[in-house]
């Protein structure tokens, strides 16, 4: 366990982000592959795009963008199962998340009947996954676009907008951004925020674990997170 807050992990300050990378182009069969990292939390997200959609898509002129999220077996200190039978509930949320956040930024009726996956698969997990997961399928997404685009398979350009995320909370009374495994399961308070690349909220996910809060305390958070998504929206353009 984290015995005092200032022993974050890299030496960190309250308002600080993990080290971040994006790899991209990490995978050669992807047409968009980006490895995320946050600390020693790695996301590989990939995106696949299909010429076909969901059947209740059909005839409707427009496409679909979707997420499947997945966490490796060894990407915890204990095994995580594989969801062979099923998935399980936070696999689902975070999934839909994940895909709601992509296609806040997609203008659908651009993309024609075809369906974009964005497969972001955990391969080590120290908290945030799910934030990660976002930041590194923006950029499969858009380069996946960007090689359709080229080979003439798209009127317009459908991706106007970026997408970040970044989850903050409350450990030991103080507030922190980015928090790592260890402080994550402590927080009194997590919240997990996405963005767009105008500064603007696409979801704000907050729970008082192990305290209530109050609005002053809400603005805070905001406000320490909109630190980090602001320093993530430069990363990804990097």
């Amino acid at each position: 366990m984290v015995s005092s807050l200032s022993q974050r992990s890299e030496n960190r300050t309250e308002s600080q982000l993990r080290s971040v990378t994006f790899t991209r182009e990490y995978l050669k069969s992807a047409l968009g592959s980006c490895l995320v990292e946050f600390g020693d939390t790695k996301v590989l997200c990939a995106a696949s795009i299909e010429e076909s959609v969901p059947a209740w898509r059909k005839g409707s002129g427009q496409g679909w963008v979707t997420a499947e999220y997945a966490m490796l077996p060894a990407s915890t200190s204990k095994r995580t199962r594989r969801e062979t039978h099923g998935q399980q509930g936070r696999t689902q949320e975070i999934q839909r998340l994940i895909g709601r956040s992509l296609r806040a930024v997609v203008d659908l009726s651009l993309l024609g009947e075809i369906t974009i996956t964005v497969d972001c698969d955990v391969i080590q997990a120290d908290g945030g996954t799910r934030t990660a997961a976002i930041c590194g399928a923006w950029i499969a997404l858009r380069d996946a676009l960007a090689v359709w685009k080229s080979a003439g398979k798209l009127k317009g350009n459908p991706l106007f907008g970026q997408v970040a995320a970044v989850s903050v909370g409350m450990v030991d009374g103080r507030l922190l951004l980015d928090l790592d495994y260890r402080e994550d399961s402590r927080a009194e308070i997590d919240m997990n925020l996405v963005i767009n690349g105008d500064g603007e909220f696409i979801e704000v996910q907050g729970t008082g674990e192990r305290a209530t809060f109050d609005r002053a305390r809400l603005n805070a958070l905001l406000d320490i997170g909109t630190i980090g998504l602001t320093e993530l929206l430069a990363l990804q353009l990097d």
